[in-house]
């Protein structure tokens, strides 16, 4: 992989992962438009690095809430904060089935075209569609305080949307705060829960992929994407990442997101045809 092929990606990953149109599904489209050709395995690598990025971004934009979590969970504090935690670690527990379990299967997904990209996006259309006209007054204004407080079964069921979303065009960020959203939950709570519970699974996976490509070096071979490339995909996903994450977080409280489901749809449609 050039080093310009994984400066665009960085950045599409960056944009994408907090606005819920597919970061994975995104990132297969410009592979298709550049011409990368990668195995699987190496595709997934390269993602998982984009996407540890863009974890990061949420660290420190979300820094004094992570923090505050952070002292709370490790201090036994049994707080609010502290139970706020063991709802993402539950929330956790769908997904590391599925990596733990599956990962084989849903790496046969990536890098095979974008039929299921296009599929999976018009299904997050619906969902957008759905969250979009959940909880709205007579006068289709949005109230982001009204709703309930994440419980543990929301949690739960969050955590198995996050799970389902692993396939590339099933946007994770859209499909767990639409979860939130028609389950009731308050939206000035959804995006933030959405954005920390994802930051254990993705960068546990990236450090056992980076134990297994240190571990074993002559594995990687001439299909390999490169150091350079993982490194200024990382780089550009970070950056553009902290910006789109304020930016999102602030479009799920207004209610703006019936655009993204228009656009899922339309892209959707043009993965469809492409193919």
């Amino acid at each position: 992989m050039e080093w310009l092929d994984a400066l665009i990606l960085g950045i599409v990953q960056g944009l994408t992962e907090y606005l819920p149109v597919s970061s994975s599904g995104h990132l297969e489209i410009f592979r298709e438009i550049l011409g990368i050709d990668l195995p699987s395995d190496k595709v997934l690598q390269f993602d998982l690095i984009v996407h540890a990025a863009t974890v990061m971004s949420t660290i420190v934009i979300l820094w004094p809430m992570f923090k505050k979590l952070c002292v709370s969970f490790f201090t036994f504090r049994r707080d609010s904060d502290f139970y706020y935690v063991c709802k993402i670690l539950l929330s956790c527990v769908p997904i590391a089935v599925v990596g733990l379990c599956f990962k084989d299967f849903v790496e046969s997904f990536f890098g095979g075209g974008l039929t299921i990209v296009g599929s999976c996006l018009i299904v997050t259309s619906i969902l957008l569609a759905f969250a979009h006209f959940t909880g709205r007054s007579a006068d289709g204004s949005v109230n982001a305080s009204k709703g309930r407080d994440i419980s543990w079964l929301d949690a739960f069921v969050i955590g198995c949307a996050q799970s389902i979303a692993v396939l590339p065009g099933l946007s994770r960020s859209g499909t767990t705060i639409a979860t939130g959203i028609l389950l009731g939950d308050k939206r000035s709570q959804v995006a933030s829960f959405s954005f920390l519970m994802v930051i254990i699974p993705i960068l546990g996976e990236a450090l056992l992929d980076l134990k297994d490509i240190l571990s074993n070096p002559a594995a990687q071979g001439d299909n390999a994407v490169g150091a350079t490339a993982l490194i200024i995909g990382f780089a550009a996903s970070f950056i553009v990442g902290c910006c789109a994450c304020k930016w999102m977080i602030n479009l799920v409280k207004k209610g703006k997101l019936i655009w993204f489901a228009v656009y899922c749809v339309i892209m959707g449609i043009i993965c469809l045809l492409w193919q």
